[in-house]
């Protein structure tokens, strides 16, 4: 397991927070993590679905008060 960085998009909509994560997934290399905190409601059903696309893995989900944190290893 590689080095992790975390991002904070909440306040961001929708395509922002997908955009963002594919940004900083290609700054790291394959097997690192990436949390992402995101509130936009659709980023439920885009995270994954970008993930399954682009080859990444979406270890978990944890979801708080207002946000959720996204946990993906860069396939």
């Amino acid at each position: 397991m590689g080095p992790e960085i975390e991002i904070d998009l909440r306040g961001l909509k929708c395509p922002l927070p997908v955009l963002r994560a594919r940004k900083a997934l290609a700054s790291l290399a394959p097997g690192d993590l990436l949390r992402l905190w995101a509130d936009d409601p659709v980023a439920v059903i885009d995270i994954p679905h970008f993930c399954r696309e682009a080859g990444h893995e979406l270890v978990g989900t944890e979801e708080t008060g207002t946000a959720t944190l996204y946990l993906i290893r860069k396939g």
